[in-house]
């Protein structure tokens, strides 16, 4: 007898469990992204890292590193003057079709408490 009761017990449990994940999963089968009101959404920082864009001079290319040197114009974004500064670069082939004497732009990502070279142009 006490073991069909609990038998009768999980069975109950199981399909209670079915009917709940059943009505939370057709309750927004009707909803559509663009009907969101995304700009009270929180957004996880780490998922989409920010960029920054700055110009300068190389001044130099270090493909062992693999890094650069600009002597770059401020960067608004980051609150920064002009100065001369290197950066590790995030591949290596961005260094290939850059030398030192050019004018570019590039962009920084943050990765830890450092800023990397993500693109040049």
């Amino acid at each position: 007898m006490k073991r069909f009761r609990t038998l009768c017990l999980l069975a109950a449990v199981a399909i209670a469990t079915v009917n709940v994940a059943s009505a939370q999963s057709t309750g927004m089968k009707d909803m559509h992204m663009k009907d969101m009101d995304m700009k009270s959404m929180p957004m996880d920082k780490t998922a989409m890292p920010a960029t920054h864009s700055g110009t300068g001079i190389v001044k130099s290319v270090d493909p062992a590193g693999p890094s650069i040197t600009f002597a770059h114009e401020p960067i608004k974004s980051l609150n920064w003057p002009a100065m001369t500064m290197g950066f590790k670069v995030k591949d290596k082939a961005l260094l290939d079709n850059v030398k030192p004497g050019d004018k570019v732009t590039f962009t920084l990502a943050q990765s830890g408490k450092d800023y990397i070279v993500t693109s040049i142009k």
